[in-house]
Order: structure tokens, then sequence, then C-alpha cells
């Protein structure tokens, strides 16, 4: 046995919301839509992380989801724009990403990151 994929489930009252954050801002697709849930995804071949922490890292909390991105300067600008209340960074960690914090429309933490190189 072995596991094919990892789905994130957010709970939110107006499934909506969700498009300015991640289609219109982070450029995920719409991939499915039944009224009551909306899934979006992206084709880029992905590996399948869970973590399990006490902290954030740089005694911050822990977020409740990681999204790595190939322009993490852009995914921040998109993000002022956007309104969307960045809550720590960006910065530059000692274990090798920049990343900020922000809030998504459903109240839930998010650290948008990418890998330095």
């Amino acid at each position: 046995m072995r596991v094919k994929r990892i789905v994130t489930n957010i709970e939110a009252q107006d499934i909506t919301a969700a498009k300015r954050f991640y289609e219109d801002v982070l450029g995920l697709e719409l991939w499915m839509d039944h009224g009551w849930i909306r899934t979006y995804g992206s084709s880029e071949e992905m590996s399948i992380q869970i973590s399990f922490a006490t902290e954030g890292g740089s005694d911050t909390p822990v977020p409740d989801m990681s999204i790595e991105v190939d322009d993490l300067q852009a995914a921040f600008d998109g993000m002022k724009k956007a309104g969307f209340p960045i809550e720590y960074g960006i910065a530059v960690e000692p274990w090798g990403v920049r990343r900020f914090y922000v809030r998504d429309p459903f109240g839930k933490l998010i650290n948008i990151l990418s890998h330095e190189h």
C-alpha cells in the first residue's frame, strides 16, 4: 500500500471566498465544484508531506498550511494588493527558506515560502 494523494479540507461557510486567495492570487485552478465543495489544484508534480510541529520556527505560531511558490515576492505583493493580512515576514530563515505568513479568507494561517538557492 502507498499513499497516492493528500487533500487539505478547510471548513468554510462561503466557499466562493477561496477564489480570490487561492485562484486569483496563488494561481491554482478550480478542478471541481459541487456547490458544497470546491477543489483547487495544480498539475505541477508535488511531494507529499505532513508536518507536525510545536511551533512555526523563529518563535512563530504553527501555520495551518504551507505553500511553496516559485516567486515569493510576487505572492507577497499579490496578497498585499488583494488586502489579505500579512502576519509575519518576509523573513529569511536560518534553515534556508524565505517566507511570510498570511491569513486566508477563512482565518487560516498560511505559510508561503520559497527555498533559498
